[in-house]
């Protein structure tokens, strides 16, 4: 299983993905690499519509104009197909892009994967430069870093 460290190169990736704006949904490719000079929270998630991925996916839309403020995007990414993530994204008003990884191949590189569940809750925030600046891979469970923890360690990137 891949090991990535803080300071390390992220793995760059092209996912496909659906951002709602203004109640529509936009389809998108979403390339890393095309971020540079940008910072990245990439939000790992088990599933669409489930109680814990729920929850953290709004307390991030809830904290959004923050994390913008911040210089950051937040992207999710989830191995579900664009169509469950617009009917997601619809129904509890996400503002920032579902991606996905059908294949697994980002889970992969990220070693984010658990079998059986398919994808451990990991955040990984991007730095400008394209480099690991802060991760949380969390073992199992439901418990998701919050929006306040993200946003006090994006302030120090």
């Amino acid at each position: 299983m891949t090991t990535l460290d803080v300071g390390d190169l992220a793995p760059d990736f092209t996912l496909s993905g659906i951002t709602m704006v203004d109640g529509e949904p936009q389809k998108s490719h979403f390339t890393l690499s095309e971020r540079r000079g940008h910072k990245v929270v990439l939000a790992f998630y088990p599933a669409d519509n489930s109680p814990g991925c729920t929850a953290q996916l709004c307390s991030y839309q809830d904290e959004l104009d923050s994390f913008r403020e911040l210089g950051a995007e937040v992207w999710g990414i989830s191995r579900q197909a664009s169509g469950s993530h617009e009917k997601f994204a619809r129904s509890k008003r996400l503002g920032f892009p579902l991606l996905s990884d059908e294949k697994g191949d980002v889970v992969a590189a990220y070693g984010v994967g658990l079998m059986g569940i398919g994808i451990r809750r990991s955040i990984f925030i991007i730095d400008e430069e394209g480099k690991i600046a802060w991760k949380h891979v969390a073992l199992v469970g439901v418990t998701f870093q919050s929006a306040e923890t993200l946003k006090r360690e994006l302030a120090k990137v």
